[in-house]
This record gives C-alpha cells, structure tokens and sequence, in this order.
C-alpha cells in the first residue's frame, strides 16, 4: 500500500528530493500516476509534475521502465540507505533500503557523506535520501566500501518499529513512549494498546494514525523488560542494530540432539596435561594449552608448545540450522550485564567447552620452537584431550609468583612452570619479530545485582595474559601456513599498512612534536615502537599513543592475504575461537578438508563464497563492537546521572570541527563539549595537528591534553554526556602546536601560521563564554 504524502511547496509540488525519496521506497510501484495520488496532486498541478520528472530524468536520476520509475544502473542515483556503523574514523558506513540480487547476494556497504551545508548530522541507526557520488577509495580502509554517496536528507524516522520507555500519564490516564532516540517525539499510547506494559518497561511499538485528526498513537509491540532490570541495557543496543539474540526452535532442536562423539579414529591426547587459563567468570573454553622442554639433542633450549581447541566443527556441520544461525550471527556479543552467543548454550558451553578432567574433542596443533623463539616445524592433530586443570589468570600468575592454592599448588611444577618457561622463550621470538606495542589500557565495569555499575576499574595486565596471546597467535599463525601449503582456500585475519595520506598526516603532526617518521624505505611496526617510546616519559605520551592509534588500518577478515602490519607477520587466520566467532569455525573446516581428517571439513568449490562470508563477518564483528561501546556509554551516563555539575578531570580523546570529546580519568567516560561552549572566539580546526585554535587569542585545544570538565548533562537512554570546559586552553602564539616536552612543562610554540585558514581546516565560532 502506498501512503499519501503532503505536498512540500506553494505551488502544490513535493520537492524533487521527496519524489526521489518515494520512488527509493517503492521500487518499481511508482509512475507518474502513483506520485500524484501520493501528493494529492490535480488538476493543472499536473503539468508541474510532469515537467519536475523531466528534470529527473534528464539528470540521470531515474529512468522509465514500462511506465514505471526506477533506480538507473544498479544502485539508484539517488536512493535511501540505512547507516549501520561508523569506522574507527568517524566516517559513516551505510546499506541501501532496498536490495534485491539474481544471486543472494548481501547488501553492498557505502560510504555515506554528510551534506556538508546542513546542520543536521545523520548518525548510526538513520535513514538517509543520498545520491551516488565519485570518490577514490584506493585511501578508503573500511572493507568492501568501493562506492559513496552524498547525503540530500535525512528521512524521517520508520514508524513501524521505534524503542522507548513506557510511561503513564497520571493527570490523562493512558501512557507515552519516550523513545531512545532522542531525535524521536514522544507519542500516546493507549490503554487499549498497552499490553503489558508497566511503568518504566523498555518497549518496541508499531505507530498508528487514527480518527479525523490523524494524530499518531503507539501500540506496544513487544515488552521487553524493565529499564531498572539487568539485562534491559544491553537490550537497547541488541534492538536497536537488530542483533539477533533468540534461537529458534529448529535450532535449539538441532543443539540439544547432538552427541558427545567417541575417539572415531581420533588420536588418544588424553595424557598430555592441557590446562585452560581464562577469566574467573567465563562460562565457555575454547583453548587449553601445554608447554614442555625439547629433549631433541639437536634443539637444545628449545620448547615443544601444544595448543588444543575445541572441535566444534564435528557439532556444527556445514548446511545446518546451527551453521545457518551461527553464520548470521557471525560472532558472540560480550555486554557487561550477558553474553549474546553465536552458539546455543548445550554447544557452547557444554558439549564443546574443555572442562576439567572430562573427554573432548579438539583439533590440536604441535609445536617446535628453538630457544630464540623461532619456529622449527609444526603439526596439526584432531584428538581427544582430558583437561587436567582449569584455572583463572590471577590463579595460574599468583602461583608463578609464589602464592598457590589446592588447586595451583599440585600443578605448580609439572605444569605452570613449564608452560612459564616456554612462554620465555615465545617472547623471544616476539621480541625479534616487533609487532606493535600500542599500551592501550581496557577499563573493566563491575555490575551491581540490578544490573547497574558498581565501579570501572583498569585490570592489571599480567604475565599469564600475554602468555595465552601469544601461544594463540602461534596457532593461528601455524594454521594459515598449513592452509597454504595445501593451496586449501581459507579466510585470513588481515590487517593493513597504514595508508599514504595517513602516514602523511601522521608525518605532518609528529613533526609538530619535533619526532621524525622517515619517508620511503618499509615500513614497519618497530618504527612506530620508537616514536612510542621516545614520547614515553613526555606530557603528550597519551596524545602520540592516540594518533598512532588513528593512523592504522582496521583489521578485517578476506579470503586474499596481504599479512598482518600490526602483529609483523606475512600470514594470519583465526583459528583458536570456533565457539564465539565463525572465522574460527571455516578455518577448522579448512584444516580437516586440507589434511583429511574427517568429512565434515570445506567440500571443493567453496572458495567461491569465501568472499561473502569474510565480508560478512567482518560487519558482524563491527556491529559487536558498536554495540559493546553504545552499552558501555549507557551504563556509564546512567552511573553519572546524578553527577550533574560535578567536576572530573579528563583527556581530550577526540576533536573533531565541531567540538571536543572528553574522556574522564576515573572511568574511561566519554563526553562532548561543543565547539559554541568554549570561549568567545572563533575557532579554527586544525585536522592534521588534531587541535582547535583560537583565531583572536591563539588559546588551544589539542587532543590529550589533561583538561577539567563539569558535567552539565547524562543522558542515560542515548549513552550521552556533555561537559562545560574549566581548563583554559594552551597559551600558544595564534595558530602555533606545541613541541614536545618534558611531562612537567607547558610546551613551545612551533610551525608558523598553522592557524591561518587553508584547506583541511575549519571555523567554529563560540557564541557562549565559559562557565555559561
């Protein structure tokens, strides 16, 4: 059914964006006939419409098929996208609406670009009218976005499914939805269209117009739960980037048939003493681990590693429900409040999770290192294992250190000091490889029972951490050489080297700070290593840690090797965690194909859609992480809510033109301060000295410096928090980025005339004073 619209001008005309707009939502119903019933368009109004469809059509913008108005070429020239994700910077990644392929096909990714004289800012979650726009993508990192488009305007918000918190009205009877997005009105809802809501419920409703005045009502689709309750958070996110989280019948069916299997033809490892090292409170384990000294004359020094991992391909075969639902999900999703698997509970947790002193299948890989670290030779194995010991990383490092328990203190010198040692000599062959060493600290969050948080606390990282990593990485790295040698297809975990016009701004900035990047020559990670460690024991160490940061490729996954830049290597899969990622699980498949081992493995001609599925994993994996961080950013304003006027002491994480984001110190908070809020000047931007400058006093702002905020609003629902700036800004001559300098100084002046207007910069004028 088509929906009548309003006409948007005087002359009784819809606009040429909103006939662009209807004609992207009904693919293929639209004529000329359609667009005037739509807009309620008669009479000599006509004669307007036809010739505004002229003007599209001769623009390129549609074209006619059998009387019907349709996209031209295979994405519209202008069409609707839905914005999915962001990349690390800030860019915005979007869908097209509608897609249809011959071939199944999954969605194409775009870049989708603001309009850059509006104000209004589209985000994650929005539909857009956006034309098709060239763009040079050899700079453009985020996998499989090879087209762009611009955006004309943001589309109102689909009614047909919007999240809120039911409220009553006590004065009017009924209730009303206040959504989560707060670019969303508030909206009625009756007592007849309730359900069963109660009080403070997080809802999902349909939207309604109904009597002469056409006002819109709610009706509650699905209650979800109570925003006070300890899931309902993590919810939001779930809903909102359409996460799936409940298993259908057919495939919970599926898990709870499957069987433990017997040795069938497995090798007996049940007397090698693998032990599992994870969090205390982990639920799930995929790796178990063993480590011993080479008795090997010719290998003095050297260390035989063994790394066992769950064999869940023997219980997900190819084709069924359980490998349909774990391909869509892609990945686990880990909240602070629950986990959202990629496996049912009876797979994940039970039949395919290495617990202690019980029989498993696994598929294991033997390795043989020399005492540098390098590695000689190595063999995969699929086996049944017994794991002798399950213990948490504070257990397994507090022993190593010389505080055991019942459990520690019987594995102490058969088992945790050998792995100790071995790990010794892994390290030294990390340490000749120098992969990046960027000391980015990951704050932790401790919920109370309600589900809300009790405190954010930074983790130490221990010894017992780095070990498992690293003998991880050894695996992973030992099953993307076999795969190799086989000319088996399989999916890497490939990382890229930063870009040219990265590496250039990177340049251009630590210059300012008076470090050298050299040009030319190969790059590798180490030289990023020295320009962390030089900046070390300086004021800017967060601030040059942070660019760095900025300036490398996202990781992703692709059937087409190029290496891995971060961890300095030429070949990398992920092989170690077949429970809570499906990359894991094809590598496995990969592994029995290539060495015969059973006939659940890749069937030949599978190749073929490697691509899709890395393509695929890869935005499930993106879309993880966005939900993670929303739900971090929820929680946390919640904590803060009560807050409001407080002072905290922070670092600016981020600036961007049209103002500065804060993270706090105590709890990793991230929080804006608009440009407009900071002083009466106007403002430059300087994107490649990441700073903003005062154009009148030459005052500062530059990402990392150490600022005090006050809290001047938590937004809870929408994971957002605004900060006024205390801190005055640098005392710089105009336009001038400091040098680097010790932690107790103030820095110097440097680069004439950065702040003159040029291209890459931008002016914010303050229309409040601080404190305002």
């Amino acid at each position: 059914m088509i929906r009548r619209r309003r006409p948007t001008s005087e002359d009784g005309l819809p606009s040429k964006e909103d006939v662009l707009a209807f004609i992207a939502e009904n693919p293929g119903k639209a004529g000329k006939r359609e667009i005037a019933r739509a807009f309620n368009i008669t009479g000599g109004a006509r004669i307007g419409l036809k010739r505004l469809l002229k003007e599209l059509t001769e623009d390129g913008h549609i074209e006619k098929n059998r009387k019907r108005l349709v996209k031209a070429g295979e994405l519209p020239a202008v069409g609707v996208y839905r914005i999915t994700e962001r990349d690390r910077d800030g860019d915005l990644i979007g869908v097209p609406v509608n897609w249809e392929s011959d071939d199944n096909s999954p969605p194409p990714k775009l870049l989708i670009e603001p309009d850059k004289k509006s104000k209004a800012v589209p985000g994650v979650g929005d539909r857009v009218l956006a034309k098709l726009i060239d763009k040079d993508f050899e700079q453009f990192e985020v996998p499989g976005v090879r087209q762009a488009v611009r955006v004309i305007k943001i589309m109102p918000k689909r009614e047909d499914s919007i999240l809120g918190i039911y409220r009553r009205d006590p004065i009017n009877g009924g209730g009303r939805l206040v959504p989560i997005d707060k670019k969303t009105r508030e909206v009625s809802i009756d007592d007849s269209a309730r359900g069963d809501a109660q009080e403070g419920d997080l809802i999902a409703v349909s939207i309604t117009r109904s009597g002469r005045s056409k006002v819109p009502r709610a009706h509650v689709r699905e209650v979800i739960g109570p925003m006070a309750s300890e899931q309902a958070v993590s919810m939001i996110s779930i809903h909102a980037l359409g996460i799936p989280y409940i298993f259908p019948d057919a495939v919970i069916q599926e898990a709870e048939r499957a069987t433990q299997p017997g040795l069938m033809g497995r090798e007996d490892w049940r007397d090698v003493p693998l032990i599992t090292i994870d969090p205390a409170d982990a639920k799930d384990h995929d790796d178990a681990i063993y480590a011993e000294p080479d008795t090997d004359a010719n290998n003095e020094g050297g260390t035989i590693a063994y790394v066992a991992i769950a064999d869940v391909a023997h219980h997900i075969r190819l084709g069924s429900k359980l490998d349909e639902e774990a391909l869509k999900r892609g990945n686990s999703v880990y909240f602070p409040d629950r986990v959202v698997p990629m496996l049912p509970e009876r797979i994940s947790n039970d039949l395919c999770s290495l617990k202690e002193d019980q029989d498993r299948p696994a598929l294991a890989v033997r390795m043989i290192f020399d005492k540098n670290g390098q590695k000689k030779r190595h063999t995969f194995h699929r086996v049944m294992i017994r794991v002798a010991a399950g213990v948490s990383y504070n257990q397994a490092q507090s022993a190593i250190e010389g505080q055991t328990d019942v459990k520690t203190a019987t594995i102490l010198d058969t088992i945790l000091k050998p792995l100790w040692q071995g790990y010794e000599t892994l390290k030294a062959g990390r340490d000749n490889r120098e992969p990046l060493e960027l000391d980015l600290p990951e704050r932790k969050m401790l919920l109370k029972p309600d589900g809300t948080i009790d405190r954010v606390f930074v983790p130490p990282r221990l010894d017992a951490h780095k070990l498992v990593e690293e003998f991880m990485i050894q695996a992973n790295v030992a099953a993307a050489e076999t795969l190799e040698k086989h000319k088996q297809g399989l999916v890497y975990r490939i990382h890229d080297n930063p870009s040219a016009e990265k590496l250039e701004g990177l340049r251009e900035f630590l210059a300012s700070l008076d470090i050298n990047l050299p040009k030319g020559g190969n790059l590798r990670p180490s030289m990023f290593n020295t320009i962390l460690k030089r900046s070390a024991q300086t004021e800017q160490a967060h601030l040059v840690s942070q660019v760095v940061l900025r300036s490398q490729a996202q990781a992703e996954y692709n059937p087409e090797n190029i290496g891995h830049f971060g961890l300095n290597l030429h070949r990398y899969a992920h092989f170690t965690s077949p429970i809570r990622r499906y990359a894991d699980l094809i590598v496995h498949r990969a592994l029995i194909a290539a060495l015969k081992v059973g006939d659940d493995g890749l069937p030949a001609g599978f190749e073929g859609r490697l691509s899709d599925i890395a393509s695929h994993i890869s935005t499930t994996e993106r879309r993880a992480m966005s939900a993670e961080r929303d739900t971090k950013d929820r929680l946390i304003a919640a904590f803060l809510s009560d807050r409001v006027g407080a002072t905290f002491q922070g670092k600016i994480g981020g600036v961007t033109r049209v103002g500065l984001f804060v993270q706090l110190t105590d709890t990793g908070a991230d929080g804006f301060i608009p440009a407009s809020t900071l002083g009466h000047d106007y403002y430059v931007y300087d994107e490649a000295h990441h700073q903003m400058i005062g154009e009148a006093t030459g005052e500062t702002f530059r990402l990392g410096d150490s600022v005090e905020v006050k809290l001047v609003e938590a937004a809870p629902l929408a994971g957002a928090l605004r900060f006024e700036m205390l801190s005055e800004g640098r005392k710089h001559p105009k336009g001038r980025p400091a040098r680097l300098s010790p932690k107790n100084g103030r820095g110097m002046a440097n680069k004439k005339g950065a702040g003159k207007k040029k291209p890459g910069t931008t002016r914010s004028r303050s229309k409040k004073g601080r404190g305002h």
